[in-house]
């Protein structure tokens, strides 16, 4: 299993630069930042200053969206970055939350999340594409390699990642809600006719370190908040009972049910620990969704989710101790999610 870390571009740039090196020297493999260029810095600046600072993660948007930037620019930015830094770059994708609604607009339709993603994909990996009539290609890039992996909840968008995706996001660690949610996207691979071994398979959640459960909880239940506007446009879509049979399949109510009490949302303090607007958030979903406790409970559930196919575990740092929760992870946790070598047998 590989280990990312989920970050922030709150100012100063230069602590999101330290933080992605401190995560590098703990043995994680990849850093992602949010991209919302109204609540955060933008994004993509802050990513070359990481690949210049670092010498082997990977890096990303978790996540970028079709809506905010003409896809040929997002591709570029890409094939920029591989080009000065080595094919280092990683592209999460999703159809876009506080990015859009924050500037009035929406989520985009799944059918644009697909043509976004392949245009993106092709140019960024120095091929030539079709769009807005025209074949089109960077013809100063050679060699670039981006993989595209997409966030999805509802039924429809998960099939899209299993048909389309190189990757696939999944944005909360319940193990139950994470095993039909793998589950739905490896079927639709199947059907596509693709290897679903071959896809990675990547959950993201606030990961912490710590013995005080009320602190931790609070420090973390704006997840299941952020989780919520995703969750909401399911249920506007389905309904709050959403786990019956359809042609979409089957959206578990674990994840439905929670949001009944949700009165609205202020993207003001998104992804914040200080989120005033979670208070709906029981703290069962947030023990469900996140990971906290001793590195020794982190490790149980990770090993459950390995167990399901998951390839990487995403960690966001949104709360009060991100020193240590990454001393701990590289000293203890990630250690015990690798292969144990010995040097003589």
């Amino acid at each position: 299993m590989d280990f990312g870390v989920v970050l922030q571009t709150n100012p100063p740039a230069a602590r999101t630069v330290q933080l992605a090196q401190l995560a590098e020297a703990h043995g994680f493999s990849h850093v992602w930042t949010f991209d919302s260029h109204l609540l955060w810095q933008e994004p993509y600046v802050i990513h070359s200053a990481i690949l210049a600072a670092t010498h082997r993660v990977m890096v990303g948007p978790f996540v970028t969206n079709p809506a905010t930037r003409d896809w040929t620019v997002t591709a570029s930015v890409f094939a920029t970055l591989n080009e000065m830094y080595g094919n280092r770059t990683i592209c999460g994708i999703g159809r876009g939350d506080s990015a859009v609604r924050v500037t009035g607009g929406k989520p985009t339709t799944l059918r644009e999340l697909r043509e976004s993603i392949h245009v993106i994909r092709e140019l960024a990996n120095s091929r030539a594409v079709e769009y807005n009539g025209a074949t089109l290609r960077f013809p100063w890039s050679h060699g670039s390699a981006l993989d595209v992996w997409v966030a999805a909840y509802g039924p429809l968008a998960l099939k899209l990642a299993g048909e389309v995706g190189d990757g696939f996001i999944l944005q909360l660690a319940d193990v139950d809600i994470a095993a039909w949610m793998i589950r739905t996207v490896k079927d639709a691979a199947a059907d596509a006719g693709r290897d679903p071994d071959a896809l990675d398979f990547c959950v993201a959640a606030p990961m912490y370190i710590g013995d005080d459960w009320q602190h931790m909880r609070e420090q973390c239940r704006w997840f299941g908040g952020m989780v919520g506007n995703h969750v909401a446009d399911i249920v506007a879509k389905y309904g709050h009972h959403a786990a019956t049979q359809g042609d979409a399949g089957v959206v578990p109510e674990a994840l439905t049910a929670y949001i009944e009490g949700r009165t609205g949302y202020d993207y003001n303090t998104h992804g914040r620990a200080e989120n005033d607007h979670v208070d709906f958030v029981p703290d069962e979903i947030v023990d469900r969704f996140c990971i906290l406790g001793s590195a020794q409970e982190h490790i149980e559930k990770l090993k459950r989710l390995k167990d399901l196919g998951v390839t990487q575990f995403a960690g966001y740092l949104q709360h009060d101790s991100k020193e240590e929760t990454l001393r701990v992870y590289g000293e203890t946790v990630i250690p015990a999610l690798q292969a144990h070598l010995v040097a003589r047998s």
